[in-house]
């Protein structure tokens, strides 16, 4: 056993390779060393990744010098870290560190944990690529020179503790004037005209068909001339024109079509779907999940030709060999797919099983005929008048691949058929029901939601497979961009309706605007933003980004030496840094609203130390400023003189209780109750200006009653220490400070002594360096 030394990343990788490999092969997860060198050396962040367990240092000296001790015994060091640059990285990182011979260390890739793979892994190993290690190098060395060099920056000129990077910076700026797009729209209106037409079938039954015209009025007026001459009219289908179609099924997935499409389907962030697809890899149920590769293997495209054909027979089998369209497909050798083919469905939790789900229908489907349609569009003639109204629609004559699976599609892309009745032919005489003109708005465009944004990075070239997940974590995690519900709001829309030549008009309230789980860029994330297209457009412009990777792809070939290529980079990027510091003013968003009817100051808004705000004069003046925080729904951008004049009615007072004033403010974390010293958050649903004096009392006696709940036992000797009930069990609460109860102890039969036992065992620990908060510099 000591002959063979394999080293994988994570444990659940190691636990399912040593099944494979047997008594022979000694396999170690080196996942607390590996999380620390990324970090430190790397910068990536591998608790995302492989969410290893808690490691003190004392803990990861330990394992690596189990490492070094079991690597001296071994013949040979396996090292087995994944088939991708950052894997590659980590693999050298290893060989270093544990101070690995040449002649005795063996690297193997495999893109699925399988037998086979795995064993065909350690008949071919072959040795560390440098390339790659260095353009992972290079990957690393050029964003934190970006980050630590842009993120100071941000600090003096626009808000401390905020960050740059190279990517997530150009993914903010997608957001950010996605946003601007839809602020700057100027919406119109228009008639659509529909119109239900009926005739007698063969067999006395009225058969009705929904037509559209085949453009839109302009207004009103023109829409009820419309109509008037439509009373008068005779109505006949001028032509039905057929045409035979052929779609075909998505490819198999990639890292990004993953996302996106189990973002459509299941719901699932992206950080979600990587998270569980992790998870499937490291139990060998599927392939590596970071790749840009569309390829399939013989062996699964043998394994599928075959069980397509036994299951639904051999006319729904196409084979199919897709061609990976990314130049710089570098992250594996093949797409994502099930490594067992013949396994429908497993067993585990239920985001798995969807997964799974998901992945094995697309693989399945990318491998079957072409659904066969029959699309059919029939003109209806008007007699006096030259518009024509239009029916489409399509009926499938084969499914094909749609008998198991059908890719989503974005919002824009949304498309409705009918079906067409089949006695609808040219000539035939058809009678109004009803024809209705509907006022239509032009929809601004869509934000992004977490698939979308990983689909346009992908387009433009921005960042990798290993990428997305984390920078979409990022600029949320950093404030920079928040995912949530746009409730919308209401309008009316005019509608002139006919029947039997009668015309009503009326009118009806349409919500317009609402979108759910999108991604919406803060004020922050848009002050930043234009800062740094102020000053650094190179760094966020879009083909500047999508070079960088090439050139990382370069560096991987060994067509390009990184530290050239570095240095190329940071001697044009450092003077403007230095340029910057010297010349730019700060940058807040400040924009000026108006007067204020009392004093006659500016009222202005721009983002403070604690976000944005709104404020009344400025400093200087015979009278200090006064500040107001902006509401969670409102932005620097599109609030109002009169809503931000609103915001400086607080604090109020809401009535009273227990002979304590209810006061009403707002503060760093939103809006809340004062009472006798204490504090009350007010809930997403309560308007701080609105709010009544019975809401207050109720929200108090709630939060008495939950505070009841969560008090375990409190100690007369020690005032300020408490056991209590937390979201994560009990714990004791003490000097501002929380301490966990061991899972054996029950917390009601705990006295002032064992409570302080605990405390001071948690405070004799050794520090967790790996857990303390990293700098805010960012890549």
């Amino acid at each position: 056993m000591g002959e063979n030394l394999v080293i994988v990343e994570s444990p659940a990788k190691a636990k399912t390779i040593e099944k494979i490999l047997g008594k022979d092969f000694n396999v170690k997860s080196s996942f607390g060393h590996i999380r620390d060198l990324a970090k430190k050396d790397l910068g990536v962040d591998i608790n995302n990744k492989y969410q290893p367990s808690y490691i003190v240092p004392d803990s990861k000296k330990k394992i690596v010098s189990e490492l070094k001790s079991l690597a001296k015994k071994a013949k040979y060091v396996w090292l087995a870290s994944d088939e991708d640059r950052e894997g590659e990285a980590i693999a050298w990182h290893l060989s270093e560190v544990l101070g690995l011979k040449d002649e005795n260390t063996k690297r193997i890739v495999f893109h699925e944990i399988t037998r086979t793979a795995i064993e065909d892994a350690v008949k071919n190993p072959r040795k560390i690529n440098h390339n790659v290690v260095q353009a992972q190098q290079a990957r690393r060395v050029l964003d934190r020179l970006v980050g630590f060099e842009l993120s100071p920056l941000l600090w003096k000129k626009v808000k401390p503790s905020l960050s740059a990077g190279r990517v997530q910076s150009v993914a903010v700026r997608l957001l950010v004037e996605k946003e601007r797009d839809i602020l700057n729209f100027k919406t119109s209106s228009s008639y659509k005209i529909t119109a239900i037409f009926y005739f007698t079938g063969s067999g006395g039954e009225i058969i009705q068909v929904n037509a559209e015209l085949s453009r839109k009025l302009k207004n009103n007026a023109e829409a009820r001339i419309f109509l008037e001459k439509c009373h008068n009219a005779s109505f006949e289908v001028s032509s039905v024109t057929s045409k035979s179609s052929k779609r075909s099924p998505a490819p198999p997935f990639t890292t990004s079509t993953l996302q996106q499409e189990a973002g459509r389907k299941l719901g699932f962030s992206v950080a979600q779907t990587m998270a569980v697809a992790q998870k499937l890899y490291e139990a060998g149920k599927i392939t590596y999940m970071r790749t840009d590769s569309l390829s399939l293997s013989s062996l699964a495209l043998n394994v599928a030709s075959k069980l397509i054909s036994d299951k639904y027979g051999s006319k729904y089998h196409l084979l199919r060999k897709y061609k990976t369209k990314s130049k710089g497909a570098q992250e594996a050798h093949e797409a994502i797919r099930p490594t067992y083919l013949e396994n429908m469905t497993v067993e585990g939790p239920a985001t798995e099983v969807k997964l799974y789900d998901l992945i094995w229908k697309r693989t399945i489907a990318s491998q079957m005929s072409n659904a066969e349609i029959e699309k059919t569009i029939v003109s209806i003639s008007v007699s006096n008048m030259e518009d024509v109204f239009t029916v489409s629609g399509e009926v499938i004559s084969f499914d094909g691949f749609l008998k198991i699976y059908s890719a989503s599609v974005d919002e824009e892309d949304e498309k409705s058929t009918k079906i067409i009745p089949p006695s609808l032919r040219e000539g035939k005489k058809l009678e109004y029901k009803t024809i209705m003109a509907t006022e239509k708005y032009s929809q601004p465009p869509y934000r992004y939601s977490e698939a979308s944004l990983v689909k346009k990075m992908e387009e433009l070239g921005i960042g990798r497979p290993s990428t997305y997940a984390p920078t979409i974590s990022t600029i949320q995690n950093r404030g920079y961009a928040v995912k949530g519900h746009q409730s919308g709001e209401e309008r009316k829309i005019e509608i002139l309706e006919m029947t039997e030549g009668t015309i009503k008009e009326f009118q009806k309230n349409e919500r317009y605007g609402s979108e759910k789980s999108k991604l919406l860029p803060t004020d922050i994330g848009m002050v930043v933003n234009d800062f740094l297209i102020a000053h650094f457009k190179n760094i966020l412009d879009y083909n500047f980004t999508a070079l960088v990777e090439k050139e990382f792809d370069e560096i991987a070939s060994g067509r390009l030496n990184w530290v050239k290529m570095i240095d190329k980079f940071y001697s044009g990027f450092h003077p403007i840094i230095e340029k910057t510091l010297k010349e730019s003013e700060k940058s807040t968003g400040e924009r000026v609203l108006g007067k204020d009817p009392k004093s006659g100051e500016d009222i202005l808004v721009k983002v403070g130390k604690y976000g944005p705000i709104a404020q009344i004069g400025r400093a200087g003046n015979d009278q200090k400023p006064r500040f107001a925080g902006l509401r969670e729904n409102q932005r620097i951008e599109t609030i109002s003189l009169e809503e931000a004049l609103e915001l400086f009615k607080l604090p109020r007072e809401a009535g009273s209780f227990e002979d304590d004033p209810l006061v009403i403010s707002t503060g760093k974390y939103g809006p809340y109750i004062r009472h006798k010293g204490k504090f009350y958050s007010l809930g997403k649903e309560d308007d701080p200006l609105k709010i009544s004096e019975e809401r207050a009392i109720e929200i108090i006696l709630l939060k008495r009653e939950a505070d009841k709940k969560k008090l375990i036992k409190t100690f007369a000797e020690k005032e300020n220490l408490k056991i209590l009930n937390g979201h994560w069990g009990p714990y004791i609460s003490y000097e501002k400070k929380n301490f966990k109860i061991p899972k054996n102890i029950k917390p009601e039969d705990m006295d002032l002594e064992k409570c302080m036992e605990i405390i001071e065992k948690a405070k004799n620990r050794p520090t967790h360096q790996a857990g303390k908060k990293s700098s805010k510099k960012s890549t």
